[in-house]
């Protein structure tokens, strides 16, 4: 009897142990898409400082541009389906030609200047929409994630009665899990509206796009972009017989004599010389969450209409709003600003939630140190990852494996900390961490060929932040090395 007890009494802990890693799991994996998500909203800031020697220019004018484009497609030598061109914008102030066959920069008169291959900024952002699974998988996981994120934001405000009243109570000395459970239910509060925009944009983005792409194996024989034409636009019926290059030169004059008010961002040549070719050029509008205007032209430039992402129906006009929304970029640097700093600390919300968590474990008696070492090396183990592995861009090139590099490195960390759980492990993962975002800010600095102002920013945020996170954990150890010398005498309540 008593042996049947004691199993059944095993059997539940090791049912314990497997839901409480689960739940990490699936925190460690919420924790990457916000970790990576506010990076992503300084994807263009950190394409220029990933790549700061390119050539630059406040803008390129029409017959620039399509010699731009009609030289790299030339120089690459091999048919494309489409053709890009990225013009200035304050963020990138830089013009990018993309085809199926690669991309390249060029300067203000249209020449080629150097080939595009910010990889490490790409794999940022496809850390953030995919978590690096195939697309199916990558995006169902993100955007379930998402809704995740919005029913934890309503279940967070309904378990806390007092959330609001308490909104600027803080005690970040004292007891850790009272530490923790403030910073966790205050910047939870400050965060709402954010968090359930994000989580809300999130799943649309993620779960929608599964939504299209059932859609086109249903009716579009696969074509996942037939499958959008409904809401912005059709392709062009295909006439494959040879032509000159589109005149993109004089979409753009049309623009700029009849949409002066509206800042042209990208052209696209759909089926690039070919009788069938078509010009789409995208105009942002300024005071509006839609990510922009379709403008059409033939292969001539000659003007078509619009898709009407910014007059069609309402429902229309909010699909292409959800962008902007996302990842904040409706109102220059500083909402840019804003949302990273808003995602970092959302990282702090996941982070001292799952904390709060194992915690309460433990005090119910269920500890689980292997768990609470793990969570503490993805925490700071995966932010140390992605800057591994940007050295390993920079000294490697662009062919460098980045994502098993810092997928083996997360790991790496995780099983260092089960095999010596504890504050000294995860100390020294803190001080690697500082020791590398001060070296990344101060090596970067002095290896650019160029200092762009925003990546002189970038450089110096890198070293305030390594030298802050240095600073604490050296802290730390004198605090604890002064704890185990001098114990407290203070009875412990019963």
């Amino acid at each position: 009897m008593a042996d049947g007890i004691k199993r059944a009494g095993a059997l539940v802990r090791r049912a314990l142990s497997g839901h409480a890693a689960i739940g990490l799991l699936i925190s460690a994996a919420l924790y990457l898409v916000c970790l990576s998500g506010a990076l992503a909203v300084l994807q263009e800031y950190l394409q220029r400082w990933e790549e700061p020697a390119a050539a630059e220019m406040p803008s390129i004018s029409p017959i620039a541009a399509q010699h731009a484009l009609e030289s790299i497609v030339a120089r690459q030598g091999k048919p494309t389906t489409h053709a890009f061109i990225h013009l200035p914008t304050d963020g990138l102030p830089r013009v990018v030609i993309t085809t199926d066959n690669g991309a390249a920069y060029v300067d203000a008169s249209g020449n080629y200047d150097a080939p595009e291959a910010h990889v490490w900024t790409e794999f940022v952002l496809f850390l953030h929409y995919y978590l690096n699974l195939p697309q199916f998988w990558g995006l169902l996981a993100t955007g379930t994630l998402g809704v995740m994120l919005c029913g934890a934001t309503v279940t967070g405000v309904l378990a806390h009665p007092r959330i609001f009243r308490d909104a600027f109570r803080m005690r970040l000395r004292g007891r850790p899990q009272l530490s923790r459970s403030d910073l966790h239910n205050r910047f939870g509060v400050w965060l709402l509206p954010f968090v359930a925009v994000l989580g809300f944009t999130g799943a649309i983005l993620g779960l929608g796009e599964l939504v299209f792409l059932g859609i086109a194996q249903e009716r579009y024989q696969g074509e996942f972009e037939a499958s959008y034409a409904p809401l912005f636009g059709a392709e062009p019926k295909a006439d494959t017989r040879p032509a000159p290059m589109a005149r993109a030169d004089r979409a753009l004059a049309w623009m700029a004599e009849h949409q002066p008010q509206h800042r042209v961002t990208y052209v696209t040549v759909e089926d690039p010389g070919t009788t069938g070719q078509r010009i789409e050029v995208l105009a942002s509008h300024d005071r509006r969450l839609i990510y922009g205007e379709t403008y059409l032209f033939d292969g001539q430039g000659q003007y078509l209409g619009h898709v009407g992402l910014s007059d069609g129906p309402s429902g229309r006009q909010a699909i292409a709003s959800i962008y902007k929304l996302h990842f904040g970029t409706f109102g220059g640097a500083p909402v840019v600003l804003a949302y990273f700093v808003f995602g970092l600390a959302l990282c702090a919300v996941i982070s001292t939630g799952t904390t709060l968590w194992l915690m309460k474990r433990r005090s119910r008696g269920y500890p689980s140190p292997r768990l609470e070492a793990m969570w503490g090396a993805v925490i700071w183990g995966s932010p140390m990852a992605i800057v591994l592995v940007y050295w390993l861009r920079t000294f490697a090139g662009a062919q460098a494996p980045l994502v098993p590099v810092f997928w083996g490195i997360l790991m790496l960390c995780c099983l260092l900390a089960a095999v010596r759980p504890g504050e000294p492990t995860l100390r020294r993962q803190r001080a690697a961490l500082g020791c590398g975002l001060f070296a990344t800010g101060v090596g970067h600095f002095a290896l650019a060929s160029a200092h762009p102002a925003s990546s002189v920013v970038i450089d110096a945020s890198l070293a305030l932040a390594g030298t802050v996170l240095v600073l604490l954990a050296l802290e730390r150890r004198k605090s604890g090395k002064a704890g185990e010398r001098k114990p407290s005498l203070t009875p412990l309540p019963k």
